[in-house]
């Protein structure tokens, strides 16, 4: 059985999700300290301008400890959720199956969110069950430093260089600008709908 260990994401790139596709089990690290700029609170999408960065706002540790990503909470003094849905409807109104998602997910933009992680594991669930993705899920009982399974944790890094190409497939926005490669899994969904599970299952992951 192929069990690969992963960060919760927010809304997670293509390359994340295409690992979790060609996994039987998907093990979350959740005994880890948080860190900034990565995927656990933003996501890239596609928008008319080129590449859009949607960050989620959090509440800042007032101590000088490292705080535990579990611990992490949202801070909703600033309307991030409104913002980052309007966004959405903005870039892929016109996209071939936002309107066949839009309803399902409206929900995480609108229930309120407290935890970062919780919320990242409630949208990684809801977009399993959109794709169609059948993956045994558990979480970690300690920081792993010597897992015994595909370590895939650095995908969480917004900075790193990936080797990872993406197929091309059709952006709602290209006649604007050239492919945007590896963009949140949304991107994937809104454009090619029930084709993004064979989609994911194709990409060579190296």
């Amino acid at each position: 059985m192929k069990t690969i260990l992963l960060h919760p994401s927010y809304f997670p790139s293509i390359e994340q999700m295409a690992a979790v596709v060609q996994a039987e089990r998907v093990v979350f690290e959740v005994e880890d300290n948080y860190q900034k700029q990565t995927y656990r609170n933003r996501m890239f999408i596609a928008h008319s301008n080129g590449k859009l960065l949607l960050n989620i706002p959090i509440k800042h540790n007032r101590t000088n400890k490292r705080q535990k990503t579990k611990e992490v909470l949202v801070e909703n003094d600033f309307p991030w959720q409104e913002q980052h849905w309007k966004s959405l409807q903005s870039a892929y109104r016109t996209s071939p199956f936002f309107e066949f998602y839009e309803d399902e997910l409206e929900q995480l933009f609108t229930e309120p969110v407290g935890g970062l992680m919780a919320h990242n594991i409630k949208t990684f669930e809801l977009l399993c069950e959109l794709i169609g993705i059948e993956v045994e899920v558990s979480k970690t009982a300690s920081f792993e430093t010597n897992p015994e399974m595909e370590d895939l944790r650095i995908l969480i890094d917004a900075k790193r260089k990936s080797d990872f190409k993406t197929e091309e497939y059709t952006q709602v926005h290209q006649a604007n600008h050239p492919f945007l490669p590896n963009l949140s899994v949304l991107d994937l969904l809104f454009n090619e709908g029930p084709n993004a599970l064979s989609y994911l299952e194709r990409q060579n992951l190296g």
